[in-house]
């Protein structure tokens, strides 16, 4: 387990990088990395090149990780997300890790590999 944001932030963000093909990597900074998919498509009543798939956001004493599917699908993710992990979700899209574990990391992969799938079959990421 390790609370070190730094080693957070990178395992989340290789997390949403074993995606990379399929998005568009919109900041990749020491304070946010953020993708989006790489369709134009209509976000609301906007025209966007790429739908927003999710960011990780460093804090001083957690890291975020805005993870959009969870959102936009709530119904595909009831009991995709551990307890452990629902711990973290503050509101309806942001988790606010404090640490990390192979387990925790694990359960956030299968959401994202799972949010990245319902994207693809809604048209708004590359297959």
């Amino acid at each position: 387990m390790t609370k070190d944001i730094n080693t957070i932030k990178e395992a989340l963000t290789n997390a949403l990088l074993v995606h990379e093909s399929k998005f568009n990597i919109i900041k990749n900074t020491d304070k946010q990395f953020e993708v989006h998919g790489t369709i134009p498509t209509m976000q609301g009543k906007q025209q966007v090149d790429g739908f927003y798939f999710a960011s990780v956001v460093p804090k001083p004493k957690d890291v975020r990780l805005y993870f959009f599917p969870i959102y936009t699908n709530k119904d595909d993710f009831e009991g995709r997300v551990s307890p452990e992990a629902q711990k973290f979700l503050k509101g309806k899209s942001c988790f606010h890790v404090r640490f990390l574990d192979d387990q925790i990391l694990e359960n956030f992969q299968s959401m994202i590999d799972h949010g990245v799938k319902l994207y693809q079959d809604q048209g708004w990421l590359t297959k």
